[in-house]
């Protein structure tokens, strides 16, 4: 045992760092209950898709997260996990392959098209030159608009707001044909109870509010389970079989089939840049705050290891598109396990094993599920996991500079768009082109990087393709 601590602590330069073996173990465990909500969110938000299914996503999820962390934890000896990313996944479904109409295989061959270009900007000083080519408040106006869209899918999917003929969205009135329901009702109080618990646990001030998301959902899938047993329609303890734990291929096909339609060819940049820049400054931004609090930062300020760890991020995305799942990044939920001393990737090894080792619990994931009436779907669980997230992603609005018209225009148009149109890529796109517009009016166009001004072009042919052809 001694030599195997002596490996560790040289490996890992454990007490270089502060830390402990021990410090370590119980940092990864830490990292990994904040992060577990992604398995059953993403697992039913992908699963629902035509062509993938719960259990096919449950085990793209937790491998290309295993995969990835494993990577960041070696590679770069940084104390961050990785899984299939909360935001992205929502554009992956709701807006690649719904409103555009992907199949899910070509969906995951954007994803790793993205990966791979993600792949080549680590190992090259491209990453530098994007990363000062997009303005902060771009970054964080695009950060917190996704926050506002998650929000709203997670509300859409707890049933709490509805579609209307008049005002096209309001809330739940609890009637179907025109008689209250007595299961809209239950299934929506569970959404409801487990949002408050939530939000109430996440800003109480000490350490629970780090596993705010996994005691809220517990909660609520315990209540669930209960009301189910009692004969109520809600979703229960059993549902899943171990058999359906099957890896996904479509990737392929979604290959052979995305080449040959022209339409699709014509929206695969837009999309893959969407993927992409979601994934790179999302990454970017996390592994800074981790680096922050591990004290992983050198004298000038750059992070130490930062090549391999986004090298990691990288090989995790493309991994997980072939298993079947959408992009993979960095989770700022690792800080809870900086903040509990956590230094090395020792801590990452720790998070990688956990999520292998999850793959057993797949049987009791019935009740993280959802309940179809009339053809809508409730999802009383895991819709307070994007509500919550996304309230998170939203406090990236601080960063917007409101003394700046600019800004807080491209701002309040990417906001807009991209809860209006449903849609992540046009938020992105019309942020950007409106960001463009106002800086040439105030004669400020010398101000937008020659990056920015070919990245409009882009949008307005996605734009025109999207709208006319």
């Amino acid at each position: 045992m001694k030599k195997i601590a002596a490996f560790l602590n040289r490996f890992f330069k454990i007490e270089e760092r502060g830390s402990s073996i021990k410090t370590e173990l119980l940092g990864g465990l830490i990292i990994f209950l904040a992060m577990f909500y992604i398995l059953p969110v993403n697992s039913y938000m992908l699963g629902s898709l035509e062509g993938a299914s719960v259990g096919g996503v449950f085990v793209a999820t937790a491998v290309s997260a295993a995969l990835a962390t494993l990577i960041m934890g070696l590679l770069a000896n940084f104390p961050v996990g990785l899984a299939p990313g909360m935001g992205v996944n929502a554009f992956f479904t709701y807006t690649v392959v719904i409103t555009i109409g992907f199949s899910y295989g070509e969906a995951l061959a954007a994803v790793l098209i993205s990966g791979l270009l993600f792949f080549i900007i680590s190992i090259t000083s491209l990453r530098s030159a994007i990363l000062k080519s997009i303005p902060k408040s771009l970054k964080c106006a695009v950060g917190a608009s996704i926050g506002g869209f998650v929000a709203f899918v997670g509300l859409k999917n707890a049933g709490i707001v509805m579609a209307n003929s008049s005002t096209f969205v309001s809330i739940q009135d609890f009637l179907v044909n025109g008689e209250f329901s007595q299961e809209v009702f239950l299934l929506v109080s569970l959404a409801f109870i487990g949002i408050i618990l939530v939000l109430v646990l996440g800003n109480i001030k000490n350490k629970i509010s780090h596993f705010a998301v996994i005691i809220s959902m517990f909660v609520v899938a315990l209540l669930s389970g209960v009301l189910n047993l009692c004969g109520f329609n809600t979703p229960g303890f059993i549902g899943q079989s171990m058999s359906g734990l099957t890896l996904d291929t479509s990737i392929w096909q979604g290959f052979s089939s995305l080449f040959t339609n022209q339409e699709h060819l014509l929206m695969l940049l837009p999309v893959v840049f969407a993927f992409l820049f979601v994934d790179f400054f999302d990454t970017a931004g996390t592994l800074m705050a981790v680096g922050n609090s591990a004290h992983l930062i050198n004298e000038d300020g750059s992070l130490q290891n930062d090549k391999k760890a986004l090298l990691a991020d990288s090989i995790g995305t493309m991994a997980g598109a072939v298993l079947g799942t959408s992009t993979v990044t960095s989770f700022v939920e690792s800080t809870t396990g900086v903040e509990s001393g956590a230094r090395t990737g020792l801590s990452a090894c720790v998070v990688s094993i956990l999520f292998l080792l999850s793959l057993v619990l797949y049987p009791l994931f019935g009740v993280f599920g959802s309940v179809e009436i009339n053809g809508v779907s409730f999802s009383p669980v895991t819709s307070l996991a994007l509500v919550y997230v996304g309230t998170l992603m939203f406090k990236q609005i601080k960063e917007v500079n409101f003394d700046d018209t600019a800004e807080v225009t491209a701002t309040f148009v990417t906001f807009v768009a991209m809860l209006l149109c449903y849609s992540i890529s046009y938020g992105i796109a019309f942020g950007f082109l409106t960001y463009i517009i106002v800086m040439l009016a105030q004669r400020r166009g010398k101000q937008v990087s020659p990056m920015l001004y070919g990245l409009s072009v882009v949008f307005l042919l996605y734009i025109f393709v999207d709208m006319f052809i």
